[in-house]
């Protein structure tokens, strides 16, 4: 008996089967890929808003204490009603000034960052070793800088049993100190 020389059956599927463990393997990879750029595009959008928001507090000094602040748009926090604007020539005292940032900055985070959370406070350790992140609580004391913390929700695995929806991180992503005026 003489074999011909196609392929049999078995071979054809043991191929597909290959093939289709290679697909399901670059199609993951893409997957993690596509969520890593965009955590990476939130982390960077919140050390510009930590950024921002320290270099508005560096320019209006007399109305440091006024910045010192919370505000969780994933609390269903609402939104003040805004404060006058102050810019292009009109004239505003420092806490006005600094009730502009703050609702701007609340705004920003609110309509950019899922579920988003800043905390403005004075902190001395806003690193928490026994849990090796950082924490929301703050610690302040004589000489504690002002820091910037900012964080959001992330969406829940599929596979991790919890719905679709976002699910908070109980740790600030960016925790930024900002620099006393004049330094």
């Amino acid at each position: 008996m003489r074999r011909s020389g196609g392929y049999s059956l078995v071979e054809v599927l043991v191929a597909m089967f290959v093939l289709a463990v290679g697909v399901l393997g670059a199609a993951a990879t893409q997957a993690v890929s596509m969520r890593m750029r965009h955590d990476s595009g939130l982390m960077s959008s919140a050390v510009r808003l930590a950024a921002t928001l320290g270099e508005r507090m560096r320019a209006n000094p007399t109305a440091a204490e006024a910045y010192l602040f919370e505000f969780d748009a994933g609390a269903g926090a609402a939104l003040a009603k805004p404060p006058a604007a102050c810019f292009n020539g009109t004239s505003c005292t420092p806490g006005q000034l600094a009730a502009f940032d703050i609702h701007d900055m609340s705004q920003t985070l609110a309509s950019s960052f899922p579920g988003g959370r800043i905390r403005v406070c004075r902190d001395l350790q806003s690193w928490d070793a026994g849990r090796q992140s950082l924490q929301w609580d703050c610690t302040s004391g004589a000489g504690a800088p002002v820091v910037v913390k900012i964080g959001w929700r992330e969406r829940a695995d599929a596979g991790s049993g919890d719905s679709a929806e976002a699910v908070r991180d109980d740790a600030p992503r960016v925790a930024m100190p900002v620099p006393e005026p004049g330094t």
